[in-house]
């Protein structure tokens, strides 16, 4: 297997990998804006996750990118509890569904800023969930690695999502 050895190859690589996470933002965005609340609150499927819950579970997804990226702390940490250590049917009372639009857009905006803002010899090195150590042994374990493994999270709960557009 050949590595990326250039810049104009790893530039490339970049580019790639930040335009299909930007492409899957854009789809969230779009669908957002074409379901209700109604449509968003309800199940994607029978005994599944509400679009509500997936919403929020994607923003604190995305909220933990400026940790793992070493970009600052989270915007809203105590969604993690609500969102990502508990299910959706746990009764922990949930924000509104403006509240949790809104956090995604903040989040999203903030990143994407953010991420511009990175080399990109940067994106090649560790990101904070894995030890020098094992980043050693595990090169492939970088920042843009965290990008591409988001997105693909993204994209799926996109399909998932999707069941609720009745349109």
């Amino acid at each position: 297997m050949s590595t990326i050895t250039t810049n104009t190859e790893k530039e490339l690589f970049i580019k790639m990998v930040l335009s299909n996470w930007e492409l899957q933002i854009s789809r969230m965005n779009n669908l957002l804006g074409k379901l209700s609340d109604e449509e968003l609150s309800a199940q994607t499927a029978p005994d599944r996750n509400t679009g509500v819950y997936l919403l929020g579970h994607l923003a604190a997804v995305s909220d933990g990118l400026f940790i793992f990226l070493g970009l600052g702390e989270k915007l809203n940490p105590a969604t993690d509890d609500i969102f990502l250590r508990n299910p959706d049917n746990s009764g922990i009372e949930k924000p509104s569904i403006a509240e949790l639009k809104e956090y995604w857009n903040k989040v999203n905006a903030l990143l994407a800023d953010k991420i511009s803002q990175i080399q990109s010899d940067e994106w090649f090195t560790r990101h904070t969930a894995v030890s020098e150590e094992d980043f050693a042994k595990e090169p492939h374990r970088n920042k843009l690695n965290i990008i591409i493994n988001r997105t693909n999270h993204l994209s799926y709960h996109l399909g998932q999502l999707a069941y609720l557009d009745k349109k």
